[in-house]
């Protein structure tokens, strides 16, 4: 069972999405919260598997409940981000904090129930076009320093980098075993390596970090 909590500041959206998981035979809704404290309090409390956060709450938003549920327990919850826009200014800051992936809130409720799957699996949610979309128009643009610096790829082989590369590109597993004539099996275990050696948490945070360290640059 898929213990989900969800965190959203409408009540009919919650109402909406409780039903939805309630007639899933493997998902069960453990809790609801209204904003990020009261979210960040629920998640401590009751340790769901997946979290479904709404950005824009009160007081505390789904960016700051993200940090403060992944410092407080960072083997803890995976954190599905729902957002009314694919290009929510927030939803990359929260990608930086620990969240899972993004999901829109006119996500119909097959692809939602996926979703949750996934990620309960230690997965993560990566839409390639709209995820590539968003980090684009944050990386490179604000003038800011990038947080993450090209040495850091030093701790990679040269095919970890190669496969880095064809993940920040939005390919699947089976995908970069094709283009790089592979098993799928042999891309799973460098997948794993290059989140150990980074310090990643799944494909979400190398996508991410591809970006920032310059591996992958915006519109390339």
């Amino acid at each position: 069972m898929i213990h989900v909590l969800l965190a959203d500041d409408q009540a009919l959206l919650r109402a909406g999405l409780r039903m939805i998981l309630e007639n899933a035979e493997d998902m069960a809704v453990i809790g609801e919260a209204g904003d990020g404290a009261t979210a960040t309090a629920l998640a401590i409390e009751t340790t769901p598997d997946v979290i479904l956060m709404d950005i824009r709450m009160p007081e505390v938003d789904g960016v700051e409940a993200t940090r403060r549920i992944r410092a407080s327990l960072p083997d803890g919850p995976r954190i599905l981000i729902l957002t009314t826009f694919d290009l929510d200014e927030y939803v990359y800051s929260a990608l930086r904090a620990g969240a899972s992936g993004f999901l829109l809130k006119d996500t119909l409720a097959a692809d939602l129930l996926s979703a949750i799957r996934v990620v309960a699996k230690g997965d993560a949610i990566v839409a390639p076009p709209v995820t590539r979309r968003l980090i684009e128009r944050h990386i490179g643009t604000s003038g800011d320093p990038l947080p993450r610096t090209a040495a850091e790829l030093r701790v990679l082989t040269e095919r970890e980098r190669e496969v880095l590369e064809l993940i920040a590109r939005g390919l699947s597993n089976a995908e970069i075993a094709g283009r790089l004539f592979l098993t799928e099996g042999t891309v799973k275990g460098h997948v794993s390596r290059i989140l150990t050696k980074l310090g990643l948490r799944d494909r979400v945070q190398a996508v991410v970090f591809s970006y920032e360290c310059g591996l992958v640059r915006a519109g390339a």
